[in-house]
């Protein structure tokens, strides 16, 4: 149902993860995830190594936080981060000498396949190790992972679409990391004590349907599912839908279906962390735009600036009207590039100004466009209307909260409308009043 088709302008398909130079400073935020914000542990002065926990994560729904280079905390401070809200963040100066890193950790490039820890071992190193979903979500992975009593996982369904216009971090990692992300999938198939476990992956990644066709060729329960090539197919509901035929009920999850769905990407951090006992400290950024002078993937180093990125793929462009965190349809414009990297930072997106200019807002003309592309089956026309009268009772009773904010709404309406910022105003207003309802 729905869906649209944006130029995909897959720029860097061609490109491999090049690692980007460690940074001389970081600024990690302590909220990168969905849930309650982690606690530092440590204080201004304080030396640190790659790999050390600097924040811990306080609750259930939360991650930990950890160095991401080596050196001296230099303060705790609040920074700018993509939301453009000030919030808390620990800034680490890197030291003069060579790195440090947590001896824990294995740096070795070795493939490893034994998978010696229990079900119980996995999820806690996996929380330990602050594994967030790397698809842009940013949900703690730990929590995923353990299933609620009285439901049952059936299916565990990787996410390779990364149908996202521009963004290549993960084609690029299944071409590359593939082995890995296998074993990755393997542990997570332990973790939830599954059989099967579906990696989907649009047409329009060939090579990556066939590097990864290839590696689970002998492997049992792990099959590759190539899908159709539509916006938003990457969709958490719109994925189950077409990999195993079940539709997620309205204000249900996955597990209600029997699935639990991880991106590609958090497969691969899953296997540095229990193989390796590598925590996440740094993730493949696409950084991409039409008049980029060197598109790029890099893997960086979490807490490194915008800015690091954009003059390493050649400076930025002097016709860019908007540098965009993610890709043209779910990411967000940014106040700054002086943001750091977040561990929900899929990628970096200049866009000229020709195309970054919105055009002017007309009256709706009733076409019903944006109900015909809308995934969820919504109404968002009615829903901006709502918002905008702050009527709040009907936005929440006509179903705001299934919205998954894809844009296709705004995308193909004749009229301009900025309906998905209406609908988000909408779905963070009723969320707060159902908060407030229930304590």
């Amino acid at each position: 149902m729905g869906g649209v088709h944006p130029s995909e302008n897959k720029y860097t398909a061609d490109k491999p993860i090049e690692k980007l130079a460690v940074p001389s400073q970081v600024t990690i935020p302590i909220s990168q995830h969905i849930g309650a914000p982690a606690k530092p542990i440590v204080e201004q002065r304080e030396k640190v190594k790659v790999g050390q926990v600097i924040a811990v994560s306080t609750g259930f729904v939360s991650a930990n936080i950890h160095a991401t280079i080596s050196g001296t905390v230099a303060k705790i401070d609040k920074v700018m981060d993509s939301t453009g809200y000030k919030r808390d963040a620990i800034i680490i100066k890197a030291g003069k000498d060579d790195e440090e890193w947590d001896e824990s950790i294995d740096l070795s490039t070795d493939l490893a396949t034994t998978i010696s820890l229990s079900r119980e071992e996995i999820i806690k190193k996996v929380a330990e190790a602050g594994i967030v979903g790397l698809g842009g979500a940013t949900f703690p992975s730990h929590v995923k992972l353990s299933v609620p009593k009285g439901r049952t996982a059936e299916f565990l369904i990787l996410n390779g679409v990364e149908c996202e216009p521009y963004l290549t971090a993960d084609h690029r990692l299944m071409l590359e990391k593939g082995a890995e992300i296998v074993v990755g999938a393997k542990i997570l198939m332990k973790a939830l004590d599954v059989t099967k476990a579906i990696i989907g992956i649009e047409n329009n990644k060939p090579d990556a349907i066939q590097k990864m066709a290839e590696l689970v060729a002998n492997e049992d329960g792990i099959t590759i599912q190539p899908l159709k090539v539509q916006y938003p197919q990457g969709g958490e509901k719109q994925l189950i839908k077409a990999a195993i035929n079940r539709e997620v009920p309205s204000g249900g999850l996955p597990i209600d279906v029997g699935a639990v769905v991880h991106n590609v990407g958090t497969a691969f951090a899953v296997y540095e962390a229990v193989q390796k006992n590598k925590p996440l400290i740094e993730r493949v950024v696409t950084i991409t735009g039409k008049d980029v002078k060197n598109p790029s993937n890099f893997l960086v180093r979490i807490g490194t600036e915008v800015s690091v990125l954009i003059e390493a793929a050649g400076g930025i462009p002097e016709n860019t009207g908007k540098v965009i965190s993610g890709g043209p349809m779910m990411g967000k414009a940014l106040n700054s590039i002086d943001i750091p990297i977040a561990k929900g930072t899929s990628g970096i997106l200049l866009i000229p100004n020709e195309e970054a200019k919105r055009g002017k807002i007309k009256a709706c003309i009733r076409c019903s466009k944006c109900v015909d592309v809308c995934p969820m089956g919504l109404e968002p026309y009615l829903l901006m209307t709502l918002t905008q009268r702050e009527l709040y009772d009907r936005v929440e009773n006509d179903k705001v909260l299934d919205c998954i904010e894809c844009g296709s709404c705004s995308f193909t309406c004749p009229s301009d409308r900025p309906l998905l910022d209406y609908i988000r105003l909408g779905k963070k207003t009723v969320a707060s009043l159902i908060r407030e309802r229930n304590n």
